[in-house]
């Protein structure tokens, strides 16, 4: 079916190829390899900005020859082509460039989020078999022993002063060739909670990043040597990692590291680096909005504002559209498995179709089916599925899922929607379980199944609590079996275990039974209510 979308308006260079055993519309110009991509822009822009972290300031240049010290290091204890490599860090300049070693090394890289716990690294790691982990210094302490992470043989710390002395020696070599991999090989495992709770790895080649980084310049139309984006988001992020990093180095631009998100910092960065791009979440914005730091610093080069991860609330669109009338603020949508964005909505319709999260990107195709997985027509509701080049081939060592999730060669993302006659996409509901906390996705099934493991708690259902800044926060429903524990005990319990952003931030505790449908389901429609219910309305 020939479906409207971007490539109505730019359809050049589109050719069909069959990767992955599916047959897909592909660029017919692009990168083969990211890591040869980003040897290409580094020699042809030697001198121009790379990464801006606080003081610290990287040329294209400085930035490869760090990263080629990394690669020596790994190299000297053994490590090669195809070993998995976690990056275990915030936001800073020593994490790019190891992401730039792995990619100029061919080491599959395993971002890992700085908040993650340490029982979540040990998984992560274990399931993709990681022979090396880079990381932060202050996580250090964490890192699972020998004993639990029997393949890893190698840690890299990082710290504020460099690089480790490992990596810092060989800080000086000579560059290496490019690297001349295969395109449907392994760049990134980056791993995704489902509702099972289980993270999975989603497998990330260099073709889909080629197709996700081609869609963000087409689709934002980026000039070359010119952009310079604001890095707020976590980096581990697909967001942070694809939109920002990757494409920033595919246009020679910039990438200005925040290390934590603060309003105010964040509008001087805006401002004293003259950033053009951003990609953040709606409450980043909200956030710099309420800040106040924008009437004292006007923004004249920042020209796109991209957000995604959560819906943007119309009247922060008016807002934003009053305070900041030269940008053009543009919706994304997708996640990692399809290595984002599926879609995007152009600056033009964030009024006029603010329901939508926009158009099928130039490669992309998206379809409605019925729980048979027919296609329906447009206007129909049912689960949007995902096919195109920057579809991953599937999950890491999870043929069953795949078969399930990828089997007819798209991906079924559990969201309901719809898709109207002209082509645009409306995501009615996400996946029934998934609160969204600021773009941080939770997935209450892995909640759930810690709260259980606390000796008093007999079973637990996880909701999201509406919240006017954040979007979502997590309530947890609690049948105790005494009058113990607390919800500060609870509380401790989980935050020990999980990262912070999934931790319940509040609890209704309860003797009684939770509600339970005909089939003995847990009727979480009816513990919304409640949590709403339970909110004053002055904060609604």
């Amino acid at each position: 079916m020939n479906r409207p979308g971007w490539r109505t308006n730019d359809s050049g260079g589109l050719i069909t190829e069959t990767h992955f055993g599916r047959t897909l519309t592909c660029f017919a110009e692009r990168p083969r390899n990211i890591g040869a991509m980003l040897c290409a822009t580094a020699a042809r822009h030697s001198d121009g900005d790379a990464v801006i972290d606080g003081r610290r300031r990287l040329s294209y240049a400085e930035l490869l020859r760090r990263a080629e010290g990394m690669v020596v290091a790994m190299h000297r204890v053994g490590l090669a082509r195809g070993d998995r490599v976690g990056i275990w860090s915030g936001n800073r300049w020593e994490a790019i460039a190891a992401v730039v070693a792995c990619l100029r090394a061919e080491f599959v890289a395993v971002p890992l989020g700085h908040r993650l716990q340490t029982d979540e690294v040990d998984y992560m790691l274990n399931d993709s078999g990681a022979k090396a982990l880079i990381v932060d210094d202050v996580l250090a302490a964490r890192v699972p022993g020998k004993r639990r992470l029997p393949d890893l043989r190698h840690v890299f710390p990082l710290t504020d002063k460099g690089v480790h002395k490992t990596f810092a020696a060989d800080a000086a070599s000579e560059p290496g060739p490019p690297p001349v991999g295969n395109e449907e090989t392994l760049a990134f495992l980056m791993y995704t909670s489902g509702t099972t709770g289980r993270p999975k790895g989603a497998m990330i080649t260099h073709f889909n990043l080629a197709h996700s980084v081609l869609h963000y310049i087409r689709g934002m139309r980026l000039s070359d040597k010119l952009e310079r984006t604001l890095l707020a988001v976590p980096f581990t992020h697909i967001t942070g990692l694809v939109a920002q990093i990757l494409t920033m180095f595919a246009c020679a631009g910039a990438i200005v590291v925040q290390r934590e998100f603060k309003a105010d910092a964040a509008v001087r960065l805006l401002r004293d680096e003259r950033v053009t791009h951003a990609v953040m979440v709606p409450a980043m914005y909200n956030l710099m909005l309420r800040s106040g730091g924008l009437e004292a610093a006007p923004l004249p080069c920042f020209r796109i504002g991209a957000y995604g991860g959560a819906p943007m609330p119309p009247a922060l669109t008016e807002e934003i559209h009053r305070r900041l009338p030269g940008l053009e603020l543009m919706n994304a949508y997708g996640s990692t498995e399809t290595t984002s964005p599926a879609t995007l909505l152009p600056a033009a319709d964030a009024v006029r179709r603010r329901d939508s999260v926009g158009l099928p990107m130039h490669c992309a195709e998206i379809f409605v089916c019925d729980e048979e997985g027919r296609e329906l027509p447009p206007g129909s509701v049912g689960e949007l599925r995902i096919g195109g080049p920057m579809v991953v081939p599937g999950y890491w060592n999870l043929p069953e899922v795949n078969r399930d999730t990828f089997g007819d060669g798209s991906w079924r993302s559990g969201d309901i929607g719809r898709i109207d006659a002209d082509g645009y996409v409306e995501v009615l509901d996400r996946s029934k379980d998934m609160i969204n906390r600021a773009g941080y996705k939770v997935y209450s099934a892995e909640v759930e199944g810690l709260l259980v493991q606390h000796p008093e708690v007999a079973e637990a259902a996880v909701v999201a609590r509406p919240c006017p800044v954040l979007g979502e926060r997590v309530h947890a429903f609690v049948t105790v079996t005494s009058d113990q524990p607390t919800a500060r005990e609870l509380t401790h319990f989980v935050a020990a275990r999980i990262a912070d952003y999934k931790v319940p931030e509040t609890f209704t505790l309860q003797a009684e039974p939770l509600p339970r449908n005909a089939n003995g389901k847990i009727v979480k429609s009816s513990l919304r209510a409640r949590a709403l219910a339970e909110i004053p309305e002055s904060v609604r």
